[in-house]
């Protein structure tokens, strides 16, 4: 009998956006077994600070772009098929279609495939796929939502096929979160004021636009000074700065644009509002409970499972509504108690600790896995 550890094989298209902090997300759930990880990126050149945070026993880099691998992608099954030759790997963990395409047509390997949005099994062709390779081939959702949408679009599947994994965070990481007047003042924030926060591409999804009709409505009740701080770049850029002279609020709204490591800025804010249309699971969520923030979230996709206890939902759209919310926290401000509940919500639901423990028992892994943690 080998004496080599058994391996998984964490497929990524790239480490790009979320997609590194997904990686030491999976990692993390071998940490203190008998498997060790190799993490691939399919895109993406060679860094250092990415095989750090990759939080894996071993880091490749595949080296393609995008446009290498439209079509069949036989180059990366083939680069696929020799790396599983000299690795011993039991299983291989997929984020998004496309890596579990590559993974399943260049291994004989077990595949879950994580997914992170709706409407990935829309197409005819991919739901023929996910038949053709269904026993081998389980799916994860970051949510309930997610998981719901896939089990509609591949309705003879068992339920055991096709779960939910959340997102998390690294609860240690609040150490990170600077306090809130060294945030203020690095993101050219006024030290006084109350300050709603959102974060996000500036994109339809995100729904920035109702957040800016809710603000305007919301402003001649709310403190003197308040302000909207809105930090992202995307293409609705310039509309959403023209909504707000057209609102008259232009001087109370802060376009900060992409910020690094915007997460650790959060406590300049008050509040956190999020207006996303189907957010498939809402992971500044989690960053602003570890920042200890009163949040605010729209009532659809999956962001409702991260709110529900802690925070208050709005129709989705309803700029009347989300305006009510905001009155509400400034009205109220933040318990005392709030941000020991805010960090106790995420132990319990989003840490890497209480998802390690619901990644365990998945009935997909009885099926696939050689050794329990020990």
């Amino acid at each position: 009998m080998s004496s080599n550890p058994p391996q998984i094989l964490q497929f990524c298209h790239g480490y790009y956006g979320p997609f590194l902090n997904c990686a030491r997300q999976y990692a993390r759930l071998f940490r203190d077994t008998p498997y060790q990880v190799t993490t691939v990126y399919l895109t993406g050149e060679p860094d250092e600070a990415v095989v750090r945070g990759s939080a894996s026993d071993e880091v490749i880099f595949l080296g393609y772009h995008s446009g290498d691998i439209r079509g069949l992608k036989l180059r990366a099954i083939r680069d696929v098929r020799r790396l599983a030759a000299t690795h011993r790997f039991a299983f291989c963990i997929a984020h998004r279609f496309k890596p579990a395409y590559i993974a399943l047509l260049g291994t004989n390997l077990p595949v879950i495939c994580v997914h992170h949005g709706f409407g990935d099994y829309d197409r005819l062709a991919r739901r023929l796929f996910a038949h053709a390779f269904s026993k081998r081939l389980r799916l994860l959702g970051v949510s309930d939502a997610v998981r719901d949408d896939m089990r509609a679009a591949l309705p003879g599947w068992p339920p055991s096929h096709i779960e939910t994994l959340y997102n998390r965070i690294d609860v240690a990481t609040e150490a990170e979160v600077l306090p809130g007047e060294i945030a203020r003042a690095a993101l050219g924030l006024p030290p006084q004021g109350w300050i709603v926060g959102n974060v996000g591409r500036l994109h339809p999804d995100k729904d920035q636009a109702t957040l800016l009709r809710a603000f305007a409505a919301a402003l001649p009740s709310l403190p003197a000074g308040s302000l909207l701080a809105v930090m992202g770049s995307g293409r609705l850029e310039n509309a959403l700065k023209t909504q707000a002279v057209e609102l008259n609020i232009q001087d109370s709204v802060r376009f900060l644009g992409q910020v690094a490591e915007g997460s650790r800025y959060f406590r300049a804010f008050d509040v956190f509002a999020l207006s996303s249309d189907r957010e498939p699971f809402g992971m500044v969520l989690l960053e602003a409970l570890a920042a200890g923030l009163p949040m605010v979230c729209s009532d659809c996709g999956g962001g409702p499972e991260v709110v529900a206890g802690i925070g208050e939902l709005f129709p989705f759209g309803d700029a009347d509504a989300l305006a009510q919310c905001l009155l509400r926290f400034a009205a109220r401000g933040v318990p005392a108690d709030y941000p020991q509940r805010a960090k106790e919500h995420l132990r319990q639901k989003f840490s890497d600790e209480a998802v390690v423990q619901t990644f365990w028992r998945l009935p997909m892994l009885a099926e696939w896995a050689q050794c329990a943690p020990c």
